[in-house]
Formats: structure tokens, C-alpha cells, sequence
């Protein structure tokens, strides 16, 4: 038997979430908005993948696949703390992991400028990109009307994202320094 939550009333009902004790009377729709997310983020990562394995790289992981595409981005090279930081990827060494990966599929490629290392994608990354590309377009974007009011409805989408994306590394932050 679940207990009541705060005077009786079950902010929950109704509402599809994954975790009914977190929900909060102060905003329901947070939880499912997180119980959206979570399988918006599997769906996303599970199409990535399979993407990449249809453009010709298997075995990648979705972390493998972003890394790749923000090197391969405006043809300009990065370093690892900006493609941590572009990505919001607080650990480096998941990075660093994955540009050595891609470095021995012979898809990026390291160049020391002084005492920083740069990386930039090789002929062959921007083949896997460009077919990356084409294999999006074919199926993913048939999905999508390209009406106005629906790339409206994204972008907002998109900014919203972005809004709580802050709210929860600040959140993170405060957990981090909180004592129980």
C-alpha cells in the first residue's frame, strides 16, 4: 500500500510518470516531463546508434556518436574541454575516451599547438558524417512536416530544454554541497 502524499491528495493522478513518490504538488507536470525525457533520451540514443551503424561504424556508443559530430561541426578544431563543455559532459575522461575510440576507427585525428591538443575529423569522419546525414534525412525526417508552426513548436521545445538543462546542473550543484 503506497503512502498518501502531502494532505491526502496524490499530485500523481493521472499523470504518466516513472516514479510516483517524487512527483510534487508544487509541479506534477515536472515528473512527467523527467519520465519524457528519460525515454525521449533512450529513443534518441538507440537511434543514434543504429544510425551510425547504417552509415557504416558499428559499435559506437551514443556519447561516441555526439563527440564525433561536435568534432566534425564547422570544420574547426576543439579542444576536450570544449567539446566537454559544448556537450555538457562534466567527466573529461568519458570524452577523452571516446576521441581515442574514434582516433583508432580513424575518424578524428590530434594535433598538438603548444601545450594544447586539438582534434578535428578526418576525410573519412566527414564521410561517416555526410552518410550519417543522408541516413537521417531518409528516415528520420520523413516524420516531420517542416510546416512553420511545427519548427515553432521545436525550437520553443528546444529552449525550454536548454532553461532546465540550468535549472538542473544548478540543482546538481546544490545536491553536491548539501548535507543529509
Amino acid at each position: 500500500m503506497s503512502k498518501p502524499l502531502i494532505h491526502g491528495s496524490d499530485p500523481a493522478d493521472g499523470r504518466i510518470v516513472s516514479s510516483r513518490h517524487l512527483v510534487s504538488p508544487k509541479s506534477p507536470e515536472l515528473s512527467e516531463f523527467e519520465f519524457g525525457l528519460i525515454i525521449a533520451w533512450h529513443g534518441f540514443a538507440r537511434w543514434m546508434m543504429r544510425c551510425m551503424t547504417a552509415a557504416g561504424v558499428k559499435d559506437m556508443a551514443p556519447t561516441d556518436v555526439l563527440v564525433l559530430h561536435h568534432v566534425a561541426h564547422r570544420h574547426t578544431e576543439k579542444r576536450l574541454s570544449d567539446i566537454c563543455f559544448v556537450l555538457n559532459i562534466e567527466d573529461t575522461h568519458v570524452v577523452n575516451y571516446s576521441l581515442k575510440k574514434l582516433a583508432g576507427l580513424g575518424l578524428v585525428r590530434s594535433a598538438r599547438h603548444g601545450k594544447e591538443v586539438f582534434y578535428a575529423t578526418t576525410e573519412e569522419g566527414d564521410a561517416v558524417c555526410e552518410r550519417y546525414r543522408v541516413i537521417r534525412e531518409e528516415c528520420l525526417m520523413p516524420g516531420f512536416s517542416g510546416t512553420e508552426a511545427e519548427n515553432h513548436q521545436i525550437g520553443e521545445l528546444a529552449r525550454l530544454l536548454r532553461t532546465l538543462s540550468g535549472r538542473y546542473d544548478q540543482a546538481a550543484r546544490a545536491a553536491s554541497t548539501s548535507a543529509l
